[in-house]
């Protein structure tokens, strides 16, 4: 089973999008036996509450389910749970390097854009603050196909 983690600050905007967004691929491709899905932030101002209002609105237009998904906050012990760690913008990325100082080359930490090759945006904008959700889910949908497709290459899945 490879193990797919997506990270943002809060974990009630960007990533429980990604997650609901690559779950609806992983299902549609028939690879839920192959790969599962979840999603952290980096703080703990939201933890156990649902989606922002903005993350489920674009969601629910797109007919995309995020049933299940409660903020948390990544931990540690998530290097030992996840094969991918993959972070919404730098920031997050600075901050999972702070939580785990230790190197493990076992785990894959990147920004989801790294996955695109020719991004709109090198780090996905937060519409907590933006207020644009409908952009972010465009950059987020558009990096978990890529992301999808890096793993199934990598991994052989089909």
């Amino acid at each position: 089973m490879i193990r797919v983690l997506f990270v943002c600050l809060g974990n009630i905007c960007r990533s429980p999008m990604a997650e609901a967004i690559f779950r609806d691929l992983i299902i549609k491709e028939n690879l839920v036996d192959k790969i599962s899905v979840d999603s952290g932030g980096t703080g703990d101002w939201h933890i156990g509450k649902g989606p922002h209002k903005g993350t489920s609105q674009v969601l629910e237009l797109k007919g995309i389910s995020f049933e299940g998904i409660i903020a948390r906050q990544v931990n540690e012990k998530d290097w030992d749970d996840f094969d991918y760690i993959i972070a919404m913008d730098e920031q997050n990325v600075a901050d999972l390097h702070s939580i785990r100082k230790a190197q493990d080359d076992q785990v894959v930490i990147a920004r989801l854009m790294d996955f695109v090759e020719q991004p709109k945006e090198e780090n996905v904008p937060d519409p907590y603050y933006t207020g644009n959700f409908d952009y972010t889910y465009q950059l987020v949908s558009e990096g978990c196909t890529q992301l999808l497709n890096y793993i199934k290459e990598k991994h052989s899945l089909t």
